[in-house]
C-alpha cells in the first residue's frame, strides 16, 4: 500500500510579496496574478486524491483554495496562520536590518510577534492532525509557517526552517520512505506556470524530474 503524503500549497501572490513586506496576520487579497495562479494549481492537484482539505484562515490562503477547487471540501484551521511578525509586520528585511544589522527571523523572532518555537508549537499540531487522516492531505497556507511546519515533519528544531524557500503558488509534498517512522522531502517549491491543459512537469526534492505518486 502506498504511503500517505502532505501536500503543502502556499498562497498565491499578493501585493506585499511583490513589494517583500513580511505579512503574517494582514489579511490582504490576492493579486490579479495570484488568482491566476491559484486558478492553474487546479491541473497539478487534480492528479492527487485527498482525504482532508485544510487552510489558514487568512483569505489569501482561502481563496488560492477555492480557486484551485477545494473550496466547498476544506476546513478552516487556526494553527496553520502565518508566523506573527509583531513589529515587524508591513516591514522588509533590508529596513529592518538598516536597524539591527544582525537581525536574523528564525533565530532572533519578532518583537511583540512569535519566535520559531512558538510557531513550531503550532506546526507540531497541524502534524499530528495530518497523521490522524485517513489519507492524503492537503494544507493551504503561508511560507514562514510551512518552512518551520516541513522542519518539524522532518524531527529537525523549528530554526531549522530557515534552511528551506518558498515561492508564492508553490506545491511542496512531505512524505516517508520506507515506513511511516522515515520522513521526507517527496516534491519541494513546485511550479505550475502553464496553461491549464495538462500536467505539470516539476522537480523533486533532489532536483529530478519526477511525477509524484497519488493515491
Amino acid at each position: 500500500m502506498a504511503l500517505p503524503y502532505v501536500c503543502l500549497v502556499r498562497h498565491g501572490e499578493t501585493a506585499w510579496t511583490l513589494t517583500g513586506q513580511h505579512t503574517g496576520r494582514t489579511d490582504i487579497p490576492l493579486t490579479e496574478g495570484g488568482e491566476d495562479a491559484a486558478r492553474a494549481l487546479q491541473v497539478r492537484l487534480a492528479e492527487m486524491t485527498f482525504s482532508d482539505v485544510f487552510t489558514s484562515p487568512l483569505q489569501r490562503a482561502r481563496r488560492t483554495c477555492e480557486l484551485a477547487g477545494f473550496g466547498g471540501l476544506v476546513k478552516v484551521d487556526a494553527d496553520l496562520v502565518e508566523w506573527g511578525y509583531g513589529e515587524y509586520e508591513g516591514r522588509r528585511t533590508a529596513e529592518i536590518r538598516g536597524e539591527h544589522p544582525t537581525w536574523r527571523a528564525f533565530e532572533d523572532g519578532y518583537p511583540g510577534g512569535e519566535t520559531a518555537a512558538e510557531v513550531g508549537v503550532r506546526a507540531n499540531r497541524v502534524i499530528s492532525r495530518a497523521r490522524a487522516c485517513t489519507g492524503n492531505v492537503l494544507l493551504f497556507g503561508h511560507r514562514d509557517m510551512f518552512r518551520v511546519l516541513t522542519a518539524r515533519w522532518l524531527q529537525l528544531d523549528p530554526i531549522e526552517g530557515r534552511r528551506f524557500y518558498l515561492d508564492t503558488g508553490g506545491i511542496s509534498l512531505l512524505g516517508y520512505d520506507h515506513n511511516l517512522s522515515e520522513p521526507v522531502i517527496r516534491l519541494w517549491n513546485a511550479r505550475y506556470s502553464g496553461a491549464p491543459s495538462g500536467p505539470a512537469e516539476t522537480k523533486s526534492a533532489a532536483g529530478s524530474r519526477s511525477e509524484p505518486r497519488t493515491r
